[in-house]
């Protein structure tokens, strides 16, 4: 004879199921966190060595979001993580700039832009390759339809604008750095102007 249904017997089979879902998500994120923590280490890694010089060791700043690159005792530079609004939503690269104040090369960690066109922040080599040695002292760190000396990606001014933004904005964390008396400082300047991104923009790309 079949057991009757009732409210005990619900909650019974409710609580189980919730159990055994639990433990089956909670064992998959047991054996999969080592692997995607590992994936991420090494993409952030690979990052950092396209926008730096050979290095041997990096310190990582958390409050500041920048990493400090060595070779031996030698400073080789700080590879800075920087996030601004652009067109599809949030634009993220990362930005090494040698001891001298120089941007030796910059690269997006992420983006949400416009295929086609915002998107070619990461495939535009005459875009991408303007940053290779970018010295902000003597070129203008703006887009040249705003009189800078950016090449903004074609049909794209909203993106390079926010791209641009994003570099200022890393070496405004560079120049913090530089300025701070000797001794462990946090740096918490990050993208704090991101809105700036799409002023004078308009609504598409």
């Amino acid at each position: 004879m079949a057991a009757k249904s009732n409210l005990t017997n619900m909650v019974l089979v409710l609580g189980l199921t919730c159990l055994l879902c639990s433990a089956v998500l909670g064992g998959a994120y047991v054996l999969t966190k080592e692997p995607i923590d590992k994936a991420a280490a090494e993409k952030t890694n690979q990052a950092i060595s396209q926008v730096l010089p050979h290095f041997t060791a990096v310190e990582y700043n958390e409050d500041g979001h920048y990493y400090k690159a060595t070779d031996g005792d030698k400073l080789v530079g700080y590879a800075i993580e920087s996030t601004v609004v652009g067109f599809g939503g949030p634009l993220s690269l990362i930005v090494g700039v040698t001891p001298d104040g120089v941007v030796y090369n910059t690269s997006v960690l992420s983006h949400s832009e416009t295929p086609g066109l915002g998107a070619k922040c990461t495939t535009d080599a005459k875009f991408m390759d303007q940053w290779k040695g970018f010295d902000p002292s003597i070129k203008k760190l703006s887009v040249k339809k705003d009189g800078g000396d950016v090449d903004a990606i074609t049909a794209s001014t909203i993106t390079s604008r926010a791209y641009t933004l994003a570099v200022e904005n890393a070496l405004t964390v560079f120049n913090e750095i530089h300025s701070a008396p000797a001794g462990p400082q946090d740096d918490n300047c990050h993208s704090e102007r991101s809105e700036e991104s799409n002023e004078g923009g308009c609504c598409h790309e």
